[in-house]
């Protein structure tokens, strides 16, 4: 039977269904009876457009036509929801110490009082001397704390001054340590907090990039990458829907859900194997995140929405037949990825089909599910589709990073030499992921001031810097140099003179000896010798960054390199998403980004599969929908109840 004939029996079947005749039972004789004939009526007719008899027509064994539509069997997420996906926002009133007299002494205001107030508790003599001194600032700290966090995990903090201060540059500062707690004001304008839930502090990042002739309040906001602790986890839950059965079907229903996770997922504590979830009530299971899911904790919640409740062997049977189907269809391949990722290991023959296609599509959605099952077959096709397809890179690379096998790494440590600028240090972070320690990417410490690696790879030389995650300077390559005669700062104190194969590093400090360092002009050692004078992380990439103004670093210089999640992907065989979002490939206007150019085919649409934390700001974005998070109103502090 050909596929006009499959179609039209399919269409027959459809109509079949609401009379009765495969197993549903029908609400009015009268009409069934007449259904039931134009149901008959259609099925003869399918069979003559296809030119068969109408003995092929099988109405004693519908099951194959009715495998076509949607499964009946009960996933998780048909009776419940995931709670906890949320960012919780924190905040804490700081004091900022070391600037070179561009702070102010703040305003007699609610939170000038809060922070005198914490001096006292921490035993600080004379507060408001303190605060009076030009090389002091009150601000603002916010931190976001990620679903699933737990405690000691590092996190970024955004600092900032308040609208009526007037410290001009917070650059070279250093916040005090900092209790973060969520707040909130009361109606009669009094400023609560709560528990402590992280504990910020370290050296300032202000945005080396900032132009204040543009944005004159560029120098009075910074960054501390990962200068936060949390001092509380956080875990996500399932609710179970709202139901008017009994207490004892709620409390069965949500065992049976817990049974259905655990048998998919289990996780070991201190070498004691444990299922992830813990029904507590007949509303509520708790969640443990595995830790294959932890850069990606939007597809573990939808993959654990995707678990079969209860399936008899003939109903995975039938079900399997149908995710085929869909897997190998463009439009449905996602989510058949997914419920076959649910199903574990006896989905995996399925995926493979999807992983032989020839849609793009098809073949990335097979391999992500396969990765995230740790099978080897999964790594070459998402290294080749991470290199090729912009639009899928973010989640091909977090995939990658969620594997095991050693073909993952073997396929990430090739895309570090590759030409894409954000290829190369999303493969970094990718294995950095993979194994902290590799010898390839653990690199020096520098003091505590900054990760600092110089990697031996391929590829032209790049050097990648970040405003986020982590303060890090990554060297792809050994080879770099600088155009001489040059001069450069890094930070208040030190400076570079560069004079043909010679670089002079010289630190200056009021009534103190000279520090100088004689070096060959190599941008490495350069790096060490501005650490090993006290140069911190800012200091560092303003030096980089001057000499990119300046045109004097051979090599290509990038900050934030990041790949992206919301690019949308073109059918007809670009790929898209620059005109919405700008890579660091587009900005800089380097042909040796190696990304393609923007889409501008109407067949573009945005990759199906839940967005992965890797690469983005997961604090500013909820998990279940990746949309910006609205507080209860536009200021710092939400208004709360009395």
């Amino acid at each position: 039977m050909g596929p006009a004939a499959k179609n039209a029996r399919r269409l027959a079947i459809r109509q079949l269904v609401p009379c009765g005749v495969i197993g549903m039972k029908p609400t009015q004789p009268g009409a069934s009876l007449v259904r039931f004939a134009c149901g008959l009526w259609l099925v003869a007719v399918a069979s003559l457009v296809a030119g068969c008899s109408q003995d092929s027509i099988n109405l004693q064994s519908p099951e194959d036509d009715f495998d076509l539509l949607e499964s009946n069997v009960k996933l998780v997420g048909d009776y419940a929801y995931a709670d906890g996906v949320e960012p919780v926002k924190i905040h804490g009133i700081a004091l900022i110490t070391q600037l070179a007299n561009t702070g102010s002494d703040p305003a007699d205001t609610d939170y000038r009082r809060m922070l005198i107030a914490e001096m006292q508790t921490r035993g600080v003599p004379q507060p408001n001397q303190v605060l009076a001194s030009p090389t002091t600032a009150m601000v603002m700290v916010t931190g976001y704390l990620r679903p699933g966090i737990r405690k000691g995990d590092h996190f970024d903090v955004l600092v900032e001054c308040q609208d009526d201060d007037n410290t001009t540059s917070l650059k070279g500062g250093w916040l005090m340590e900092t209790r973060l707690k969520q707040m909130f004001r009361t109606r009669d304008e009094v400023i609560r907090d709560g528990s402590t839930l992280g504990i910020a502090q370290g050296w300032l990042l202000v945005d080396p990039r900032a132009d204040v002739e543009k944005d004159p309040n560029a120098h009075r906001r910074a960054r501390i990458l990962g200068g936060a602790v949390a001092t509380q986890s956080r875990d996500i839950s399932l609710v179970i829907r709202e139901s008017k059965q009994s207490v004892g079907v709620r409390a069965g229903r949500s065992a049976a859900i817990g049974k259905a996770i655990n048998a998919r997922f289990v996780v070991y504590n201190q070498g004691v194997q444990e299922g992830v979830a813990n029904p507590k009530t007949g509303e509520l299971v708790e969640l443990k995140v595995h830790p294959r899911y932890k850069d990606n904790l939007a597809r573990y919640i939808a993959v654990i929405r995707a678990i079969a409740v209860r399936e008899s062997a003939v109903e995975r049977a039938s079900r399997m037949r149908l995710l085929e189907r869909q897997l190998l269809d463009p439009m449905t391949s996602a989510r058949a990825a997914i419920q076959l990722e649910a199903i574990g290991t006896k989905g995996m023959e399925t995926l493979y089909k999807g992983l032989a296609s020839t849609n793009t599509e098809v073949r990335f959605y097979s391999a992500e599910a396969l990765a995230y099952l740790d099978d080897k077959a999964a790594a070459p096709v998402l290294a080749d589709i991470a290199h090729e397809e912009p639009a899928f890179r973010a989640y091909a690379l977090t995939a990658l990073s969620a594997m095991k096998d050693v073909g993952a790494y073997e396929q990430l440590t090739k895309l570090l030499g590759v030409t894409s600028a954000e290829t190369r240090y999303g493969a970094f972070r990718a294995l950095s992921t993979w194994d902290a320690q590799d010898p390839l990417v653990r690199g020096e410490g520098m003091g505590g001031r900054f990760s600092y690696h110089v990697l031996d790879v391929a590829g032209p030389p790049m050097i990648h810097v970040t405003s986020s995650h982590r303060p890090e300077v990554v060297l792809f390559g050994r080879q770099h140099q600088l155009v001489t005669p040059i001069k450069l700062q890094a930070g208040k104190s030190i400076d570079i003179v560069g004079d043909g194969d010679q670089l002079t590093v010289a630190k200056y400090l009021p009534d103190q000896p000279v520090q100088r360092r004689q070096l060959a002009n190599d941008v490495d050692q350069l790096i060490r010798a501005v650490a090993e004078l006290g140069g911190d992380y800012g200091s560092v990439v303003q030096m980089l960054t001057e000499a990119k103004t300046k045109k004097a670093l051979l090599s290509r210089l990038e900050i934030d390199a990041l790949p992206r999640s919301d690019r949308a992907y073109d059918r007809d065989g670009a790929v898209g998403g620059r005109e919405d979002v700008a890579s660091s490939d587009e900005e800089t206007g380097d042909a040796e980004g190696g990304d393609e150019k923007p889409a501008r085919s109407s067949r573009r649409r945005g990759v199906a599969s839940p967005a992965p934390e890797l690469f983005g700001t997961p604090e500013e974005q909820p998990v279940s929908t990746r949309k910006p998070v609205k507080t209860a109103d536009d200021s710092d502090i939400p208004e709360g109840g009395e």
